[in-house]
Parts: C-alpha cells; sequence; structure tokens
C-alpha cells in the first residue's frame, strides 16, 4: 500500500470559460443523460469535452475496454487546459482500470485537474488521494437523474465549484448513532467500493480522518458483511469519526439502521447519520481531503473546498500546495 503524498493539493475554484471533461471510468451512460448533463455543465458557462471513448461499450456494462477508459482518464488529467474531470456515471468497472491509469504522468502534470464523481468512483476518489494528494468532490455526476433533474443538488454542486467559500457546512438530518465531536480530512465514499479496495495498491489508509459511508442497493445482511470487512481490516478503526449518507434501497429502514448501530455504535468515535449524500434524491457535494469538524448536527469544512483564484485564473500560492 503506498505512502500518503506528504503534501495535498487543492484544486483551484472554476471560472466561467474553463475547459472541462467528461470521462466515464465504469459503466456506459445513457446518451439522452449523457447529452442532457453536458448541456446543464454548458449552461454554467463551461466548455466541455466528452472525451473519445465515452460512448463505447464493452461486454455490455463497462464504457469501453479498461485501458481506453484508462487513457481517457491520464489524457484529461495530464492536459494543463483541462480544469476538472466529470465522470459520466458510476455503473462498475473503475476497479478494472484504475491500475492502468499514468499516475506518475498525472503528478507531473502542472497543475491538478479536480476530479468530480461518486458511486463506483469511489475507487478514483482512492487513488487520487494515495497516488496524488489532491481534493476530489463526491458529487452527483452528468449522465445521472441525480444531477439533471435534481436543481439543489445541481445548485449545490455549482457552489462548491464556483463559490467554494460558500459551501462551508452540510447538513446532518437524523439522529447521532454515536455522540461526540471529531477533526479530520474527509474520505470515503461508497461502503462496497471501500471494503473492495482493501489491500489494493491505491486504498489509502483513512488514519484520523473522518470517514463518509454510503450505500445502495444492499441488504441488511450483505451490508453488515461490508462493514464487517471494513472492521476486521482496520479501516474504521483508524477513523477519527463517521459520517453515514444515504443507505437508498438497502432494506426496511429500521433493520438497516440497526445494522448500522450494531456494526458502528461501539467503535468509540462519534458516528453521526443523516448526510443527503451518495444515491437519494438529493445529493450533496462533499470535498474528499478537506479538513472537517463533526459535530452539533453539522459537518463543518475547515478550509473552503476549493482554492481561489487569481486574476489569472490560477490557484493563489498559499492554497494550490497545503502541507497535510
Amino acid at each position: 500500500m503506498p505512502t500518503p503524498p506528504r503534501t495535498r493539493t487543492v484544486p483551484a475554484a472554476l471560472r466561467p470559460g474553463d475547459r472541462v471533461a467528461v470521462a466515464a471510468p465504469a459503466g456506459p451512460p445513457d446518451p439522452d443523460l449523457l447529452d442532457r448533463g453536458t448541456a446543464l455543465l454548458a449552461s454554467w458557462g463551461l466548455e466541455v469535452t466528452v472525451l473519445p471513448h465515452v460512448r463505447d461499450s464493452y461486454l455490455g456494462h463497462l464504457a469501453g475496454r479498461d485501458e481506453d477508459r484508462a487513457a481517457d482518464l491520464t489524457a484529461a488529467c495530464t492536459d494543463p487546459g483541462i480544469r476538472a474531470v466529470f465522470c459520466a456515471r458510476g455503473g462498475y468497472g473503475t476497479q478494472r482500470m484504475v491500475d492502468l491509469v499514468d499516475w506518475r504522468a498525472i503528478a507531473a502534470a502542472p497543475a491538478p485537474a479536480l476530479l468530480v464523481g461518486s458511486s463506483d468512483i469511489t475507487a478514483l476518489h482512492e487513488a487520487f488521494a494515495a497516488r496524488l494528494g489532491t481534493t476530489t468532490l463526491h458529487a452527483p455526476m452528468p449522465a445521472t437523474g441525480a444531477l439533471v433533474d435534481r436543481p439543489e443538488s445541481a445548485d449545490h454542486l455549482r457552489t462548491v465549484l464556483f463559490e467554494p467559500e460558500k459551501a462551508t457546512e452540510l447538513p446532518l438530518t437524523s439522529e447521532v448513532l454515536a455522540p461526540g465531536t471529531a477533526r479530520g480530512r474527509l474520505a470515503g465514499g461508497n461502503a462496497s467500493l471501500l471494503a473492495a479496495s482493501v489491500g489494493t495498491p491505491t486504498a489509502l489508509p483513512p488514519d484520523g480522518c473522518l470517514l463518509l459511508l454510503e450505500e445502495t442497493g444492499e441488504e441488511p445482511y450483505r451490508l453488515d458483511r461490508i462493514l464487517t470487512q471494513l472492521t476486521r481490516s482496520g479501516t474504521l478503526a483508524r477513523a477519527a469519526g463517521i459520517v453515514l449518507g444515504d443507505f437508498t434501497d438497502c432494506g426496511p429502514e429500521d433493520e438497516v439502521r440497526a445494522v448500522l448501530a450494531d456494526r458502528l455504535g461501539g467503535l468509540g468515535i462519534p458516528v453521526a447519520a443523516g448526510l443527503p449524500a451518495g444515491h437519494g434524491q438529493l445529493q450533496l457535494t462533499v470535498p474528499l481531503g478537506i479538513p472537517a469538524e463533526l459535530g452539533r448536527g453539522v459537518l463543518t469544512l475547515l478550509e473552503p473546498p476549493l482554492a481561489p483564484r487569481d486574476g489569472h485564473g490560477r490557484p493563489t500560492a498559499e492554497e494550490a500546495a497545503c502541507a497535510s
């Protein structure tokens, strides 16, 4: 398992006129949703490039061959003119291509591109943290109804991207499973992807982090298995606190709640539920890699999620690279 970089790089906030790319590291996007999502990004003043293999299909459940999906991501992240890479959708497939990405080339690039995505893209969030030390956004994606059909989700993402100083609080709408306050850098994402990444070269040990966990489509007994794997691997024990997002279509709410309380309530760290992030109807954008504080019914970011821009469209020197 690689040692995380000693410095953390915070990509710059976006401005109208910036070039961004849409990649498909996982499943093939629905053409109509993809068109609507790229149109939404363009309506924000962004110049959108759909990468060459986004509309490919392989084996029916992948957006093209692994090497092609990895090449698209590498090309976008090493292009100095591309400010952000939006992942079209999740599904399955990111773990198949993550080790084919040219991480050395991306690390040598003059400025980091901002990665935006969620669900299966959790594998890339981990890799960007482990290989690059770069802040990323766990956020709704262009070729999904969660973005194009949900104005609240879209508005929050837009605020984070363009006015990050206005997006430093995230509400927690449910009860606390284990009381207390905690501080740490935000990490995590989809629970099953985190469990599947244990022991891989790009899994990042979340020592002292605030660990975001969310899930979809896993029955309570499978959710139990996922959390047990994260417990046995030591992943949960190394967190300073846990923030629970949505557990969508995971069975009866009371059974899901009981499993979460049983598996997480005795860890001896604060555990708070009800962050509208993941696969629910409202999907707020959660910046991963940013220091935050958990407590009092809110998740407070201790820094803006993206760096400010100077008059030339670059991050300021103080914010572009911060010590971890």
